[in-house]
């Protein structure tokens, strides 16, 4: 038999293989993590006593590049709500919008398709859970702020006759429990379970709805979490709650590196990116053992222009940013009524203020905490070399990673539209 012949038996006996469709699709935002945050991460959690610097979870699944820019006529900086809008939907929209067009009318969501098709759906942030990435992908609205509207959306907007989430996990007390209405008793005659503390997390009955508050707005900073499982808790409890034979939908969010970049606030903003790490790490482990699960993860847009290395130094020194009590914004609500500003200080902080430092904090005649707030960040972006070029986002693209079926789609340079459009394909939409 000729070479030929043969080539072409062996091509027409090979099983076909299609791309590889996920039964569970776990989409992760790292509101306002531009590239420059998870370069700091590495260096942050880098080991000293090695030549080396180590990778971090973010380097092992790094896969591809996104641009960020909203509708054309908003310029090139998005927000998160149009940010979210353009991850969620595919569609380019205008600032402030939750899932509508340019034109404010609806546009459909990854998450609402995936329970039109049966599966089961989520939300597991660090911010309220009516806040402009989760609502991006659950509800829409005109604009991000109406908070009150978007939390009634959640109950109020059926899809198929069924309650768009079956897992809401993160804060929001404020808007959910209000004078004119009480959503929380709505859900649980509705016939969820509701808890609001995180410990309850551990008793939660299975495969029954959750709605989890934890707060009046955002969770308190990773700094300031005891257990440092703040994000861990959710995502591990969400993922139970939703496992079931038709898939889930989950949409994770750590909210707060994004507060930490419009604060300029450098070791919150690390306390927040390694609460973000730690939960990847759980979920690459949930993927390995799940190969049905595809996890994708991106940024909506980069905020503060963080620089590693300024003021002409050639160097960036996060030492001093290891070993927080607190945070940043606790530590100076501590010093207005210390009576040892300098010992407070020195003891929150893990290292001791030297004589300019001393003298900063001692000087302040101010009862406001946000006055101390200022002069604590300005120390650390002082010792590590850090700078900042805004208090408001940047134009930067974003960085995406992956795991599980599919991955291979979100290679390379996308426009973050395309990942919802991928990630429509994926959830079967022809």
């Amino acid at each position: 038999m000729k070479k030929s012949a043969i080539l072409l038996l062996a091509c027409l006996c090979a099983p076909i293989y299609a791309n590889p469709m996920p039964k569970n699709i776990i989409m992760v935002v790292g509101d306002g993590m531009g590239p420059e945050y998870t370069t700091a991460y590495r260096m942050f959690m880098d080991d000293k006593s090695t030549p080396e610097v180590e990778l971090t979870i973010f380097d092992q699944l790094l896969v591809g590049m996104a641009s960020t820019h909203p509708a054309h006529s908003q310029g090139f900086v998005t927000d998160s709500a149009a940010g979210a809008t353009a991850l969620s939907t595919g569609v380019k929209t205008y600032n402030g919008a939750i899932a509508v067009d340019v034109n404010k009318q609806p546009v459909l969501t990854v998450l609402e398709y995936a329970k039109q098709n049966g599966l089961k759906t989520g939300v597991a942030v660090t911010s309220q859970i009516n806040h402009a990435t989760p609502a991006g992908f659950a509800v829409h609205n005109i604009s991000r702020q109406n908070y009150d509207e978007i939390a009634d959306s959640y109950f109020d907007d059926k899809i198929n006759g069924q309650y768009r989430l079956d897992v809401m996990l993160g804060g929001g007390w404020k808007y959910f429990i209000r004078d004119d209405r009480n959503l929380v008793e709505e859900f649980k005659a509705a016939g969820y379970q509701y808890i609001d503390d995180r410990q309850q997390l551990d008793n939660i009955k299975a495969k029954t709805p959750l709605l989890g508050l934890f707060a009046d707005v955002g969770l308190p900073w990773a700094l300031d979490e005891q257990d440092k499982q703040r994000l861990p808790s959710l995502v591990k409890a969400a993922v139970k709650q939703l496992e079931n034979d038709k898939g889930f939908f989950l949409l994770v969010e750590g909210s707060q590196i994004d507060w930490g970049g419009h604060s300029n606030d450098i070791a919150a903003s690390m306390g927040e990116m390694h609460d973000l790490a730690i939960s990847l790490e759980w979920m690459l482990q949930y993927v390995d053992s799940h190969p049905d699960t595809l996890f994708v993860v991106t940024a909506d847009h980069s905020t503060g222009g963080m620089t590693i290395g300024a003021n002409g130094e050639y160097n960036w020194e996060p030492t001093w940013l290891k070993n927080l009590k607190s945070s940043p914004t606790n530590i100076a609500k501590m010093l207005v009524d210390s009576k040892d500003r300098s010992a407070t200080a020195n003891e929150q902080l893990g290292f001791a203020l030297n004589q300019d430092e001393q003298t900063q904090l001692s000087n302040i005649k101010s009862n406001d905490y946000k006055v101390f707030y200022k002069a604590l960040k300005s120390i650390l972006d002082q010792r590590s070399f850090t700078g900042w070029t805004t208090t408001g986002h940047t134009g930067l693209d974003v960085q995406i990673f992956a795991k599980g079926p599919g991955k291979e789609l979100f290679k390379g340079h996308l426009d973050n539209t395309d990942i919802a459009k991928k990630i429509f394909s994926l959830l079967g939409q022809k």
